[in-house]
């Protein structure tokens, strides 16, 4: 019998992100207009950055980060946890997917990887190098 699974180590595939690109809108909806009555959740203002869905479409990673400074990543982690049951129902109410996929919450760090790069940028050796020109060493020097 043949294998009829496709894994790639290109990447998702491109119903894995359309999935996830769903999950996330609908995820971010639903913390928005506070459908989930949790007082924890109701003084958070939370995004939703990123979903990435296993290739089965039953897990579904939540990348989030807390807005404005009212909480921490754990704390909004472990409200979301507390509340995945919740979440996990109204999804797939909205959504037509043959599973409800299993919600699991880890902190975004896109934030961090931006202050990082920037940081890195700003470093006077990177500057220089940026402003040199490019030069080829397989090519011959043309001004001599």
């Amino acid at each position: 019998m043949a294998n009829t699974r496709s894994y790639s180590a290109k990447g998702p595939s491109q119903r894995q992100l359309r999935v996830g690109e769903m999950i996330r809108r609908t995820l971010s909806e639903i913390l928005a207009r506070g459908e989930v009555h949790d007082p924890a959740l109701q003084e958070m203002s939370i995004t939703v950055g990123e979903v990435s869905v296993s290739v089965d479409l039953r897990v579904a990673t939540v990348y989030i980060m807390p807005l404005m400074g009212g909480a921490s990543v754990e704390e909004a982690i472990a409200a979301l946890a507390k509340n995945a049951w919740a979440l996990r129902k109204r999804v797939s109410a909205e959504m037509t997917l043959k599973h409800s996929p299993e919600l699991r919450f880890r902190p975004d760090d896109t934030y961090g990887r931006l202050e990082e790069a920037r940081r890195l940028f700003d470093d006077p050796k990177v500057q220089r190098d940026i402003a040199a020109p490019d030069t080829d060493p397989d090519t011959p020097d043309t001004e001599a």
